[in-house]
Order: structure tokens, then C-alpha cells, then sequence
């Protein structure tokens, strides 16, 4: 029997066989203590998540501006809030965003879009119709707010309006993820601001206890993970 080496470094084999092609090594473990500790800030950071992921997501952040943009997706209580806010915000024109609709296999025209559809809600909640302005995009599937951002900036530039500030607004966690893909599409020279509607199905400073807030919440911080992380579109030209 072989015994370790007092002074041998941690890294070094304690044995060895077939001519030195196989070998025996420590290893270092997490002790009771360490496991005790792994797990405690496990604890700790879900407690953190569960109590601010949805402040973090659903963020409010408007800047001063005469343009408000509504993602034409979004649901009723949200468009009625978006009739609230253009009225008493001081804006001077909405646009709406959106791609075809889901389950028509793809762009057909710009009135089977959500772009359409949530103007034509805004509409019959009692926006004025010159008000509103319908930006679609053709795109369907993966990124789509991206692509509905991307649609509106080139509808700006088509139409050559300089266009420095926005304010966007969609419905609850939705909201951070929306801006960095607004932001990701307009680039720095564009100030973006994000209203995050809060959804009436379910109490925010207690969305874990709703089948409706888990289902926001985990989708959300997973996509915005995602979005921060691993998508890396190309950079808007000026």
C-alpha cells in the first residue's frame, strides 16, 4: 500500500498504474460547513429573486418625450392604460408594433398584424384615429420584439423623422426586456423610456402565490436572461 506524501502538493498522484496511463489523485470535497454555506446563500438569492424580480422586471422608466410606442400584443387593460397615458402625457403621435398575428403561419399584410390590432382596439377605446400610427413587421417566430422595434426605426428614417427620445409601453415583466431590445435596435443615440403595465390578475409583491404571476415571472426573467446574455444582434446603422 502506497501512502501520500505529507508534503506533496494536492495536485500530485498518489498512485499510478499501467505504465503511468491511469492515476490516483486527492481531490478537494465541500465539507458539512461548506455545504451548509452553499446552500444558505442558495436560499438567500432565491429570497431575493422571489421578493424583486418583478420590480427589477416590470420597470417604469418614462423620459420626456412627445412619442409613445404600444406593442400592439398586448392585453386590454394595458391598451386601456396606453389611452390614459397619451392623454394626460403630453404626446403628440402612438405607434403601434407587432408582427402577424400568431396562427397565421406568416405575414400576409399589415392588417393581420398585432401592429393593426392594437390600433384598432386603441381606436375604439377612444385614441383619435390620425393619432395612431400602425407600424407592422413582416417578421414571425424568434426576437420578435426586437424585429417590431427594428420595423419602427426604419419607419422613422424612411419618413425622415429624428426621432432622439421614446417612451414604450407594454404590460408588466414584459417591460426590461422590451427596452434592451428597443435599445439594441435604436442604439445610443436614442433615449428609451418603458412604461411596465401591471397585470390585474395577480398581486406583484406576491406573484408567487398566483399560477398566472409564477408563469410571468419564470418566462420573463428566463427570455430577458437570454436577451442580455446570448442575443447579440447587429449593431443599428447611423
Amino acid at each position: 500500500m502506497n501512502l501520500p506524501d505529507p508534503g506533496a502538493s494536492p495536485g500530485a498522484p498518489l498512485d499510478s498504474k499501467f505504465w503511468g496511463t491511469l492515476t490516483r489523485q486527492p481531490r478537494w470535497g465541500l465539507s458539512w460547513r461548506g455545504r451548509f454555506a452553499l446552500l444558505a446563500i442558495i436560499v438567500i438569492l432565491g429570497g431575493v429573486f422571489v421578493l424583486k424580480a418583478h420590480d427589477f422586471l416590470a420597470v417604469t422608466h418614462r423620459v420626456d418625450t412627445n412619442i409613445l410606442v404600444v406593442e400592439g400584443w398586448i392585453e386590454n387593460y394595458a391598451l386601456r392604460a396606453a389611452v390614459v397615458e397619451f392623454t394626460n402625457g403630453g404626446y403628440h403621435q402612438l405607434y403601434t408594433t407587432g408582427g402577424p398575428i400568431v396562427g397565421d403561419g406568416g405575414y400576409s399584410n399589415d392588417y393581420r398584424t398585432s401592429a393593426s390590432v392594437g390600433a384598432e382596439q386603441l381606436i375604439k377605446l377612444g385614441m383619435p384615429r390620425d393619432r395612431v400610427q400602425l407600424v407592422a413587421t413582416h417578421e414571425i417566430g424568434r426576437d420578435r420584439t426586437y424585429q417590431s422595434a427594428v420595423a419602427l426605426r426604419d419607419w422613422f428614417r424612411a419618413h425622415h423623422l429624428e426621432v432622439r427620445k421614446l417612451n414604450v409601453l407594454t404590460e408588466d415583466a414584459h417591460g426590461r426586456r422590451s427596452r434592451l431590445l428597443y435599445e439594441m435596435a435604436f442604439g445610443r443615440d436614442v433615449e428609451i423610456g418603458i412604461i411596465s403595465e401591471a397585470n390585474p390578475d395577480y398581486d406583484p409583491a406576491r406573484w408567487w402565490r398566483y399560477s398566472a404571476g409564477v408563469r410571468e415571472i419564470i418566462s420573463e426573467a428566463t427570455a430577458y436572461l437570454y436577451a442580455r446574455i446570448f442575443f447579440h444582434p447587429p449593431r443599428p446603422a447611423n
